[in-house]
């Protein structure tokens, strides 16, 4: 008997984009294919909706979310980027059907990113949106858990934006005179790594 893989029932990409753009409606501002992928771009105000629909749906059945993390556009492009700053990913597997797509929204306001949670939907985003919100400072409303799972209580600024410092803006030690764990300014004066330029002649043997 012959071996068949998954992939042999795997939805062709432009029918899996017709069928999504289909069942999304207006709730779509983008159905996208590249490179094989299917991405579907939604505004901040229909990010639940479509996530609803993209589980349900016919055709669509997404029942697993495999991953969500954040973006940070800054500087994107070179500067070219004129969007907004920060945005949402989510992975979707429906295994019933062997297919994937891409959810994406961008959201609204830079200062403070906020979005619904789909922890309803999907249990699995929990402690994915808690990432998200610890390293980009993204807030996703309707989460009953919010909070930080990666820094420690401390921890000041959110890492993975671009404009954090490298150095970051406190640092912990152990006092001994106080006997405990203390959290100061970071004391690492920031510099400019210049790389090495190698001069000599016939270096490594090359001439």
């Amino acid at each position: 008997m012959t071996s068949m893989t998954t992939t042999a029932f795997a939805v062709d990409p432009q029918a899996l984009q017709t069928t999504i753009a289909d069942a999304l409606g207006p709730l779509a501002k983008r159905v996208d294919l590249r490179l094989g992928e299917v991405t579907v771009t939604v505004s901040p105000a229909d990010y639940i909706n479509a996530a609803r629909m993209l589980r349900d749906a016919p055709g669509c059945q997404f029942e697993q979310m495999i991953d969500l993390c954040g973006l940070d556009y800054a500087d994107y492009g070179n500067g070219g980027w004129d969007g907004p700053r920060f945005a949402v990913a989510v992975h979707l597997l429906s295994v019933s059907l062997n297919q994937r797509v891409r959810l994406k929204v961008f959201l609204a306001d830079d200062d403070l990113p906020v979005v619904d949670s789909i922890n309803t939907l999907w249990g699995a985003a929990n402690w994915f949106e808690r990432e998200a919100f610890d390293l980009y400072g993204i807030v996703f409303e309707g989460h009953d858990d919010l909070r930080r799972i990666l820094t420690d209580y401390g921890f000041i600024g959110h890492p993975f934006r671009k404009d954090f410092p490298v150095s970051g803006h406190v640092e912990m030690r152990y006092d001994p005179e106080r006997q405990r764990v203390i959290y100061q300014p970071v004391s690492i004066e920031p510099r400019e790594i210049t790389p090495r330029i190698i001069r000599e002649e016939n270096y490594g043997g090359l001439k």
